[in-house]
Formats: C-alpha cells, sequence, structure tokens
C-alpha cells in the first residue's frame, strides 16, 4: 500500500505546474512571437526581394540593401530559437542559416560577381524548400497550417493559424 501511494505522488508530482505543455499547444503559443510565422514570412519576403531586385536590375546600393536585410532578418530569427520542438528548431536553424548566407553572398556579390549572385541564388531556392519543411512540421504538430503573415490586423486576436 505505501509503494502505491508513494507511486501516485510521484505521477501526480510530473503533472504539476512544472511539466512541459502539450506539444500543440507549446509550438502553437512560439508560433504567435517574433520568432514564429512572422519570422518564416519576413525571411521567405525578403528573398523574393532579393529575386525582385535583381530582376530589375536595380543599382548595386539598392541590391545590397535588400541582400542586408536578408541576412538580418534570418540572424534575428536564429536568435529567436529554440522551439519547443528540437526537429522544428532544426529544421528553421537550417533554414535561416541558408537564408543568411544567400544575404551575404548576394551582398557581397552585388558589385557584380557573378558566382556570389549564382551562389546565392541557388541558396535562395534552396530556404524555399527549407522553409517549407519548417511549416510542415508545425502543421504536423498541431493540425493546422500557420500563418506566416508579417502583418497583423490593430487589435485583431493573436491566432497562429490565421483564422
Amino acid at each position: 500500500m505505501v509503494v502505491t501511494l508513494l507511486g501516485a505522488l510521484l505521477l501526480v508530482g510530473c503533472a504539476g505546474p512544472g511539466a512541459p505543455a502539450h506539444p500543440a499547444k507549446a509550438v502553437s503559443s512560439w508560433m504567435t512571437g517574433p520568432g514564429g510565422g512572422s519570422a518564416i514570412g519576413q525571411v521567405e519576403a525578403d528573398g523574393r526581394n532579393v529575386d525582385l531586385a535583381l530582376d530589375r536590375h536595380d543599382p548595386s546600393s539598392a541590391v545590397r540593401t535588400v541582400c542586408a536585410l536578408l541576412t538580418n532578418d534570418a540572424l534575428t530569427a536564429i536568435g529567436n530559437l529554440p522551439t519547443p520542438d528540437l526537429t522544428l528548431t532544426d529544421d528553421l536553424n537550417n533554414a535561416f542559416t541558408v537564408a543568411s548566407a544567400a544575404g551575404k553572398d548576394c551582398y557581397n556579390g552585388a558589385s557584380g560577381d557573378a558566382s556570389l549572385l549564382r551562389r546565392s541564388a541557388t541558396e535562395r531556392a534552396k530556404l524555399v524548400s527549407l522553409l517549407a519543411v519548417a511549416v510542415d512540421r508545425v502543421e504536423a504538430i498541431t493540425g493546422h497550417a500557420p500563418s506566416t503573415s508579417t502583418t497583423e490586423a490593430a487589435n485583431a486576436p493573436v491566432d497562429p493559424f490565421g483564422n
């Protein structure tokens, strides 16, 4: 009887206030923060802005600006890791590391180094698939596709899934 009582107390203690949140709830909560969906969306938008600046043959100073934004936003996003899920953290870290490299290569190639610009283009293409893997992981954990919007309506309730 004493053993049963001690076992029950141990189980109750494990489910107390210090116990980890349900994974779906923890990831959903993390996605509403600065490192979540909006960071993913910002890095995606930065990559597209680099493509646009290069496609328009913008001056090297303008290209450098969007490339620097890509690097800066990727490094900021890395700083917001870890997530509540180790696999998601790894997926996002991989994506944001590639984004940072793409921005640096673009920045350094903006004055006419075609090999750096090609490498940046390859990295930005890889970034798209890496971010998709991370978004798929969020959906697998939570059962919902996350919002990656970089803007929120004023006074709107926080919903990581954009519902």
